[in-house]
This record gives structure tokens, C-alpha cells and sequence, in this order.
């Protein structure tokens, strides 16, 4: 609180003390009397001249000074008012609905003449956007926004302000009504200036990037031996002039790998263009068969250049992970993806599954226990991956165990092999809960398709092990599981089945293979290729045959994964209220009211719709749970994967899918149509 001035009581007892002096006087004058007669005579003399001037400066005297001081006072608050007014800070009061209430010339400055001529009769939230009635309602006794106008940027503080602590003279401007009321003061502070250099000091700063060609071998492989030099100078000269263009600096650190520096000045026109070059370096053909991608990962804003080079290794290591020809941005935690169009070329070669099948035997052969987790609501692909980490655990003398707190219709015929069955232990399937029981420092922890976190089957579990162990076939995003001791993220593959398979034939020498498991592997290579239509290379179809050689029976997998008549019903409900968005978009509802995994469906109706002509893309969302699910597909138009992480989720180019929990359907279809018409003036659709 701040301290109250009274000038009248004040000044008041100021005059009182001649009084109180004059008694004082008296009763010295007594005391000088006794003791001298002739002294005390003329201590009275002037003991009578000073009483008789205190009585007249108290009786005469004391209106007048008191008039004078309370013309000062006036006169001070109109000066306080008058500086007010002048002050060079913009300053005003609004009350809470944000009507202007008052404002000092440079606030009725910053608002313009004709604003100001009618600031009284309008609402301040309508001159600055960023003054809600929300952000009027303060919670604390001041806060900060930022808003622009006229080309200059501001920072609006607002403060509260209670009527009572301002002066008599603004109560007078504002109206004595609002005495006791809060209003909010309004502080302009122009930032243009510092925000300038800010921005130029910015812009100085070095971006570390490094490129790197996706399919450099085999797009030598494909031309003449003598015209190779020739493909590698003209990607080169490509690569060159691009980062020239920006007076970047690179250099070439091995035959496809380039490492190149440049200013933050120039990240805006890359992201701008969405980093043309891209597209420019699948021009160079000299014959050669298969065009030519690279991939591009930046890292930025890192308190050191090296760190900003560690960001760029990041960021491409994230651009290879999601299947190479884009670009990934590391702004400090912030990443973008740009790009992404091309399919991803299947690497022909198997170097890469011999040597991660032996780092995965170097690591079970140091652990006793192993725990095999797949994603949330598993499907065929994730169970059958499993089940083939079970079979190289077994043949390694390891106890193992498969994580699955929810078993789908889709797998429940698959899994009823292996429950109450002699050749497997009781306890093969565990929930979440019961797995965590068992956790000590000789577990590892084996994640199967699925390379998030948070769309694990049991997330805790990640916390619990230290040993991990990732392998998956779906593009990377930005959430990814730390700490994994082996990663094998490929999503060139089928299924996460087909690199289980490969791992299989690696990892150790006669493994037996029972026809259950090599069903269960099969069936998630069929689920996941569509029946070998969608993703399919040389090596899924060598999988496959490994599979049958070691007892996978087609016609048997085939009848388990017959459909029952609802969810045959559901699908075809979805496929005929299918909605055609922007020509060439299916987007349908698949019903969940008796049907045991709507999901499931949803994913099937998506796969159906893909086959009229003309879809570049089918989507079908699906409420299960107080959740909507979204199955995307596409054949090669549409990067399905880039559309589903911006709603959260993610998967392959062709194939992916996200979960919405905060929404109805119709707010989901909204958000979806947001994002295809936001991908199509992006150019993100061929």
C-alpha cells in the first residue's frame, strides 16, 4: 500500500509547536525568576514578544499558508497530469471489455488520427488483435504481448490498476463512477529497433548441413562404366552452384557425401522453395536408368558451431531413417521435414541384416532374459515379428517372453496356435505389468515394429530395461526411443516380418523354424504387402520363400484370416458413404457398433478404396474408445506418412495412420481436409 499524504493534518500539527514552545517558555521564565528577580523580568519581556508572535502566525497566519499549500498541491497533480500526457512512452487505461478509457498523446499517436478521434467509441481489441478479453482478465498483476502496427512492432505490457490509487485529477478525466473499479494500463514499448538487429545478428549465424546421395551405387551401376565420371562432376557441379548460389562453402568428404556451411540468412528461401535441389539433381540423366536422390540434414541455433554440426548429423541421420530424398531441419528441439516424394530404393545388398543379426546375438548372448514389445492394438505384422525373435531366443538357451496387453481380432486366430499349446511355455504372452515383474539387469528389451515411444504397447517398460534393442520397418520421426543400444530401422522393407526373416537366416546356423512361426511371419509380410502388392522388392519375395521352405502353408494363413460377416459389412458400409475430396481424395467412416476391431476394418476399407480409379489417396477414420483412428493409403502420389505426422502420427510413404483423441469424427475430417489442402498448395501431391 502505498503511503497517503495529508496536507491539511499535516501541516496542522506544524503549527501547533510554537504552542506547545510557548508553555515550554513559561515554565523557563519561572525557573530563571527564582533565581534572579531582575533576569526572570527580562526573560518575561521576551518570553511575551515570542508567546504573542506564535498566537498571531496560529490565528492570522495559519489559513493562508494552508491555502498556499493546497494550491501546490493542485498545481503539482496538474503538472504530474500534464507530464503524463507528454510522456514519449505510449500509455493508456481501458477497462476490462478493452474500451479506451484514456490515453496520453504518444498512445493516441501510435493509434493514428482517426483512430484516436474515435478511440472513445471503439474497442481497443479491434486496433490490436492480440488484446483478448482473455488476455485483459489478468491472472497476475502483469503480463507481456507483443503486436505489430504500422510496420513497427510493439510489446504491449498490461498491468492492473485500481481507481483508488490514482490521483483526484484522473478520477476527474475518467468519471468519479469508477472509483474503486480495476482497470488494466496499457505500456507501448517500441522493439522495432532491437528486434532489427536481433534479426541481423541472426542472420549471421552459420547453419552446418551435410548431404548425402541415397543411391549413389546404384545409380553408377545403371550407366555405362566409361560415363560414370561424368554422372558424379554433374551432381557434383549441381551441388556446388546450389550452396554457391547462397555464398555457402561445401566440400565433398567422401564419393557421396558432402559437407557444406552456410548463413541462416538463407534458411527462409530454402524452406521457401522446399529445397529445390531435391528435385533438380533427379534431372541429371546420361543414361542412367534410375534417377538420383539425396538427402539433406541441417542443424541449427546450437550454442557452438560444433554443436550445430552435431544437429546436422542428427537431422540426416533422421532423413535416412524416414527413407531418404528430403531434407530435415534441426532448429535446437524444433525439426522439419521437407521433401519425401520419391519411393525409397530397396538395397539389393544383405551386408547390412548379416551385421546387425550378429550384433544382436553379441547382445543376447551377454543377457538371460528377453522381452519381445510391439506397438499398442498389435496387428499380424508386429506378432509375427515377435514370435520370429522368440524362435532365435529359443535357439540361443534364452527365456523369452512376448509383450501384448491387448489382443485384436486380427491376431486373436494367429495367437490361439500358440496358447495351450506343448511346444510353447504358459508363460509366453505377458501384459505390460507382469513383464515389469521380471525386469532386472540382465533383461533386454526387443521393440518390433514400432520405433516411437509413445505408441508402444507397454511405454514403461522403455524406462525399466537398459538394454534396447529396435527393429522396424516404418519411417522415423521426431519421437524416437532413445538410448537403444541397436537400432535396425529400414523402411525400404515390407514388414517388419521380412527383416526378422533376413535376421533369422543370419543370426545363427540350423535354426528350426516350426510351421506356426513361419505362419505367423508369413502372414505379416502378406497383411503388411497387401497380398505382394504394395512395397514389395526382390528381398520380400526371398522372404517369403524362405518362409515356405521352412513350413509356412499359404491356403492355412489364407483361412485364418478369413473375415466375419460384420466387419465384411462395416467395410463395405465405409467403401459406399466413401466421400471424393478435392478429386482425387477418399475419405470415408468406418461404423465401429459390432465390430471387434474397427480399426482394424478401417484399415482394410482404406486399402479398398485405393482401388478407384483415379485416388491419389484414401483415408478412412474410424472412433473406437473415445479415440478416432485414421488409416491413410496411397500407391505413390500422395506421401500418406507426411500427412498422418502432422496429425500426430506417422508410418511408410504408402502406408500410415494416426489417433486423435481430442476430437469428434467431424472435427477430425475437418483437421484432415486442413491438412490435403495445406499438402496440395504446398505441392506435396504429384
Amino acid at each position: 500500500m502505498k503511503e497517503k499524504f495529508n496536507v491539511k493534518g499535516q501541516l496542522s500539527t506544524y503549527m501547533q509547536w510554537p504552542i506547545y514552545f510557548s508553555a515550554f517558555m513559561l515554565v523557563a521564565n519561572v525557573a530563571i525568576g527564582a533565581v534572579s528577580a531582575k533576569a526572570g523580568i527580562i526573560m518575561a519581556l521576551f518570553t511575551l514578544m515570542y508567546i504573542g508572535v506564535a498566537v498571531w502566525l496560529y490565528v492570522y497566519k495559519r489559513k493562508r499558508l494552508l491555502s498556499g499549500m493546497v494550491e501546490f498541491s493542485a498545481q503539482y497533480t496538474t503538472m504530474q497530469m500534464k507530464f503524463l500526457k507528454e510522456l514519449e512512452l505510449p500509455y493508456g487505461i481501458v477497462d476490462d471489455s478493452g474500451r479506451l478509457l484514456w490515453g496520453n498523446g504518444a498512445f493516441l499517436e501510435v493509434l493514428g488520427e482517426e483512430k484516436a478521434l474515435k478511440a472513445s467509441k471503439k474497442n481497443i481489441m479491434g486496433i490490436f488483435p492480440e488484446l483478448t478479453k482473455e488476455a485483459l482478465k489478468l491472472q497476475e498483476e502483469a503480463s507481456v504481448l507483443h503486436t505489430t502496427r504500422d510496420d513497427k512492432k510493439y510489446q504491449i505490457r498490461l498491468r492492473k490498476l485500481q481507481m483508488k490509487e490514482t490521483s483526484t485529477r484522473m478520477a476527474e478525466t475518467i468519471g468519479a463512477d469508477f472509483v474503486g473499479e480495476t482497470f488494466v494500463a496499457i505500456y507501448l514499448v517500441d522493439e522495432t529497433e532491437i528486434l532489427t538487429y536481433k534479426q541481423m545478428v541472426d542472420d549471421q549465424k552459420m547453419v552446418a548441413g551435410l548431404i548425402y546421395l541415397d543411391n549413389y551405387e546404384e545409380a553408377l551401376e545403371s550407366v555405362e562404366e566409361v560415363r560414370r565420371s561424368l554422372l558424379t562432376a554433374l551432381i557434383d557441379r549441381k551441388i556446388t552452384k546450389y550452396i554457391a548460389n547462397m555464398n555457402g562453402i561445401v566440400k565433398k568428404l567422401e564419393k557421396d557425401k558432402y559437407f557444406f556451411a552456410i548463413k541462416q540468412l538463407y534458411i527462409e528461401e530454402l524452406k521457401e522453395n522446399r529445397f529445390s535441389i531435391l528435385e533438380e539433381v533427379k534431372t541429371v540423366n546420361i543414361g542412367n536408368e534410375m534417377a538420383v536422390t539425396l538427402s539433406i540434414g541441417l542443424g541449427m541455433n546450437g550454442e557452438s558451431y560444433n554443436r550445430n554440426y552435431e544437429f546436422a548429423r542428427i537431422a540426416i541421420d533422421m532423413a535416412l531413417g524416414r527413407g531418404g530424398d528430403q531434407a530435415v531441419v534441426k532448429d535446437g528441439q524444433r525439426i522439419q521435414y521437407f521433401g519425401g516424394k520419391a519411393q525409397q530404393v530397396e538395397k539389393t545388398t544383405r551386408v547390412k541384416a548379416r551385421v546387425k543379426a550378429h550384433a544382436l546375438r553379441e547382445l543376447m548372448d551377454t543377457k538371460d532374459r528377453l522381452l519381445i514389445m510391439g506397438h499398442r492394438l498389435t496387428d499380424i505384422d508386429s506378432f509375427g515379428a515377435a514370435v520370429g525373435i522368440y524362435r532365435i531366443a529359443t535357439a540361443l538357451d534364452k527365456k523369452a517372453h512376448i509383450v501384448i496387453n491387448e489382443v485384436t481380432s486380427s491376431v486373436r486366430p494367429m495367437m490361439d496356435r500358440f496358447v495351450d499349446n506343448q511346444d510353447y511355455p504358459e508363460d509366453l504372452f505377458l501384459t505390460g505389468s507382469k513383464a515389469a515383474e521380471l525386469v532386472d539387469a540382465n533383461t533386454i528389451l526387443v521393440v518390433v515394429d514400432v520405433n516411437r515411444p509413445s505408441i508402444t504397447d507397454a511405454p514403461e517398460l522403455l524406462k525399466l530395461v537398459k538394454t534396447i534393442v529396435v527393429l522396424d520397418h516404418h519411417r522415423q520421426s521426431s519421437e524416437i526411443i532413445e538410448h537403444a543400444v541397436l537400432s535396425y530401422v529400414e523402411p525400404y522393407a515390407s514388414s517388419a516380418c521380412e527383416m526378422v526373416a533376413e535376421v533369422l537366416q543370419y543370426i545363427a546356423d540350423g535354426i528350426k523354424i516350426k510351421s506356426a512361426e513361419a505362419d505367423a511371419l508369413y502372414a505379416g509380410i502378406v497383411i503388411d504387402t497387401q497380398n505382394f502388392t504394395n512395397q514389395t522388392g526382390v528381398r520380400t519375395f526371398e522372404a517369403a520363400a524362405f518362409l515356405r521352405r521352412n513350413g509356412a502353408d499359404v491356403v492355412r494363413v489364407r483361412k485364418l484370416f478369413r473375415e466375419k460377416i460384420s466387419d465384411y459389412k462395416a467395410k463395405a458400409e465405409a467403401v459406399r458413404e466413401a466421400e471424393i475430396f478435392e478429386e482425387c481424395f477418399a475419405i470415408s467412416v468406418c461404423p465401429a457398433e459390432g465390430v471387434e476391431s474397427p480399426t482394424v476394418v478401417g484399415a482394410q476399407a482404406a486399402n479398398e478404396l485405393l482401388d478407384i480409379a483415379g485416388m491419389k489417396a484414401s483415408i478412412v477414420l474410424t472412433e473406437y474408445n473415445g479415440t478416432v483412428y485414421l488409416s491413410a493409403r496411397s500407391i505413390d502420389e500422395v506421401n500418406v506418412q507426411v500427412m498422418m505426422e502432422k496429425l500426430g502420427g506417422g508410418g511408410h510413404r504408402t502406408i500410415a495412420g494416426a489417433q486423435i483423441a481430442d476430437a469428434n469424427i467431424e472435427e477430425a475430417k475437418i483437421r484432415l481436409k486442413a491438412v490435403i489442402k495445406d499438402m496440395i498448395e504446398k505441392g506435396d501431391v504429384s
